[in-house]
């Protein structure tokens, strides 16, 4: 009779007592025992033990939702018990990383929102959100900004497209602009040459390099000819660029057209962006990718040459290690 009553009154029990959200990921399959650990941890659950008993006597610890939970440390055991059981409280959490286009954004919104994948389609579409942005191309590309989202239960797609937008409304800064301007470039050329440097960077410190590049070309009317606007052109992501692959009549094919592409070809991060309005003051016109992913910076054709050259050279050494040569007919990643 004393451990039932000891049982009731901790059922009223809070955690902390402030109203702080706390976030609780229940992976699918575990016992409840680990649930109510991970409860614990997050601060929701003071007494684990005794909120294990609670729920075995209750004949409520059979049954749990996984999924990312939000609870408030005041909530009441038997109400947590009710959560956990009907999937009350269930939050949806996204990560999109930067880089990502909307062909990529697009199903991950749709798989945590438990939406239709045309209504994401149709969001990123939306007319207004296209005239606000001053986005002259048919979906908002690129305005998308990466990080890391949550939604209630309910969340539409327009809903998770509203609230990237506004999050790249946030991280912009008064200083892109300004100096935007001074380089004649509008928002939209920003975001474009934001996301083609997002796809090229692997190391962070060569982000304004890359952009110094291309900057240059812009300035003496050379082409872009950077790769990545070819993955987008061809509408999906390919290892190595081929020769043939340089021949697709694209306006995003920066081979074959001049200037910068219609609009971003993925969502850049902040970092990109940054490099984009401020790159690096060197001469450098070309550079070409190791297989590691950092880059070797030319002035010359000359010398772009001979990089690469080092790195073919590198890389049928390192093929020739491992045993596995590739004869694909690929050109080097290089401008």
């Amino acid at each position: 009779m004393r451990s039932t009553r000891w049982l009731l009154l901790a059922a009223g029990m809070t955690a902390c007592g402030d109203s702080v959200p706390r976030r609780v990921v229940i992976p699918a399959g575990v016992t409840f025992r680990v649930a109510a650990d991970s409860l614990a941890r997050r601060g929701v659950v003071r007494f684990p033990r005794a909120f294990r008993a609670y729920a075995s006597w209750t004949k409520r610890d059979r049954t749990i939702r996984a999924g990312t939970y939000e609870f408030r440390s005041e909530q009441g055991w038997g109400e947590l018990l009710d959560a956990l059981a009907g999937g009350r409280g269930l939050v949806h959490t996204f990560t999109i990383p930067e880089g990502y286009a909307i062909r990529t954004i697009a199903p991950v919104i749709a798989k945590a929102l438990e939406v239709p994948l045309d209504s994401v389609e149709v969001a990123v579409r939306d007319s207004a959100l296209r005239r606000r942005l001053d986005v002259p191309t048919p979906t908002i590309e690129g305005y998308l900004f990466p990080d890391t989202y949550t939604f209630p239960p309910g969340a539409t797609a327009r809903d998770a497209v509203l609230a990237m937008v506004e999050r790249f409304d946030d991280i912009w800064k008064p200083a892109w602009d300004s100096a935007a301007r001074a380089m004649a470039f509008t928002r939209h050329d920003v975001m474009s040459l934001a996301a083609i440097i997002e796809k090229e960077a692997r190391i962070a410190e060569e982000r304004p390099v890359i952009s110094a590049v291309y900057h240059n070309r812009l300035r003496i009317g050379m082409r872009l000819q950077a790769d990545p606007t070819v993955q987008y052109a061809l509408g999906r992501h390919v290892e190595r660029v081929l020769y043939k692959d340089l021949e697709i009549d694209s306006k995003y094919n920066t081979y074959r057209y001049a200037g910068l592409p219609p609009g971003p070809i993925a969502s850049p991060g902040a970092a990109s962006i940054e490099a984009a309005v401020f790159p690096a003051s060197v001469p450098y016109l070309y550079f070409v990718a190791h297989p590691d992913g950092h880059h070797e910076f030319r002035t010359t054709f000359r010398e772009h040459t001979e990089a690469i050259r080092q790195v073919r050279s590198g890389r049928r050494a390192l093929e020739k290690a491992s045993k596995s040569p590739d004869k694909s007919p690929t050109k080097p990643r290089s401008r």
